[in-house]
């Protein structure tokens, strides 16, 4: 018999739609006779919005990742890149990005049809905080035959540490890139539609905090497998106001699941956390872990805080209230790309690059927070960023009084994720925390 009640998200429709046309207009710009351009996930993407409503883009790692759900094409895309030179011990999302190209082949299909030519973007536009940023499109620019590129250096130490000299470098660099976007595109710049980007990416993310802080509640009204499918959204377009429209609706339901006891998982009896991005092509171990335990992943670092913001308040890891409810009213074009530096530098996902005390501090007040009996860490070979001192991060977790198990994996390359194996840990992990088994 069922702990809890259990229902769909009323809400999961709108989040696929949202993601298909996301793909189907990048790929249908020039038909519009609209722009297209690449960039990360973490790219200051209000920036180009201001090139106008008809500019579309495609991240990087978000497309990655849905090449390697698809394992057959992730295969053919990894073998291609492999052919090429290209060693297989890089980003795993990179090289599934890569080999799309190679491939010439698109990652997004519709149901029933075969694969389209990789849509080239007309220019890329990008950051730089991870160690394959920047030579990820450089590599992208001389497949595509030189493509223009902008790279935007955010590198200037953790939040904790920011300086005004450090936002005005950063803050240079934009008010440069607009010049080339403008010079690039041949389009006039239009600050008004900067302003209304910076007002959505700040919403969106505070709001998606606000989303993943609801998790806290027992039941948790969220599992992880299905937040991957609604961060996602953040990540390919944090700026679009149908982005942040769909995480203020996302916030009223999944808050009405907390208040009626609407559970992710209708056995719970046990929390869990994991760490960086998952093998994308063995997401059922999230099932095994609800199914054959009642286990409920409530989250991640990752699933947190890649996208959504966060501060530190009083001890506790609470979202970061945006700039509007704060009665700030930004009035041009300066004034949009300081707030929106700043909003960005203070991202938690962006402070363990620096050092891997950070992360930790942050994965243990989440421990403590949502209630967690254990923390499963994804050893991902595939993400040296994401997964810079993973090691030390284990030792302060276990040191803060919380068990750990460790799988090693990665998350674009499914030649390198031992399933079988993966399940005996999870088994041996739960025994050790006694959780009996579901019948």
């Amino acid at each position: 018999m069922a702990k809890y009640k259990t229902a769909p998200l009323k809400s999961w429709e709108r989040a696929k739609e949202i993601r298909a046309d996301y793909y189907r207009n990048y790929a249908a710009a020039h038909e519009k006779g609209g722009l297209r351009w690449a960039g990360g996930a973490w790219t200051f993407d209000a920036i180009p919005a201001g090139l106008g409503d008809d500019v579309y883009p495609i991240t990087s790692e978000p497309y990655g990742a849905t090449i390697a759900f698809q394992k057959d094409f992730s295969d053919r895309c990894l073998q291609a890149a492999e052919r090429a030179g290209y060693a297989r011990d890089l980003c795993a999302y990179m090289r599934n990005y890569w080999g799309s190209i190679l491939l010439n082949e698109y990652g997004w299909a519709e149901p029933g049809e075969e694969r389209k030519p990789f849509p080239k973007p007309d220019f890329i536009w990008q950051d730089h905080i991870c160690c394959s940023h920047a030579k990820w499109y450089q590599v992208v620019s001389d497949l595509e035959g030189g493509l223009p590129m902008f790279c935007v250096d955010v590198s200037v130490g953790p939040y904790e540490h920011t300086t005004e000299h450090g936002i005005d470098y950063i803050v240079g660099q934009m008010h440069d890139g607009i010049e080339w976007l403008e010079k690039t595109t041949g389009r006039k710049y239009d600050d008004e539609k900067l302003i209304q980007a910076v007002y959505n990416t700040c919403r969106s993310t505070s709001t998606w905090a606000e989303i993943c802080a609801l998790n806290q509640a027992i039941p948790a009204p969220l599992e992880e497998k299905t937040m991957y499918s609604l961060y996602v959204l953040g990540t390919l377009q944090k700026s679009s106001k149908d982005v942040a429209d769909f995480y203020d609706e996302l916030l009223a339901e999944v808050q009405d699941r907390v208040d009626n006891q609407i559970a992710a998982v209708e056995n719970e009896q046990t929390r869990v956390m994991t760490d960086t991005q998952p093998p994308w092509a063995f997401l059922r171990v999230f099932r095994y872990l609800a199914s054959r335990y009642g286990t409920v992943s409530v989250g991640s670092l990752y699933t947190f805080a890649l996208i959504g913001n966060w501060i530190w308040d009083n001890g506790k890891f609470v979202p970061r209230p945006t700039p509007q409810s704060q009665g700030v009213e930004i009035k041009d074009r300066d004034q949009a790309l300081r707030v929106l530096t700043e909003w960005e530098l203070s991202k938690p996902e962006w402070q363990h690059f620096y050092h891997p005390k950070y992360k930790s501090d942050m994965m243990i007040q989440i421990a403590k927070d949502w209630k967690l009996d254990g923390v499963m860490l994804h050893y991902n070979r595939g993400c040296e960023g994401l997964s810079l001192g993973i090691a030390e991060n284990r030792l302060a977790i276990l040191e803060s009084g919380f068990p750990v198990m460790v799988f090693e994996g990665n998350m674009g390359d499914e030649r390198e994720f031992d399933e079988a194996r993966t399940m005996a840990r999870i088994d041996s992990f739960m025994e050790s925390l006694g959780v009996p088994k579901l019948d």
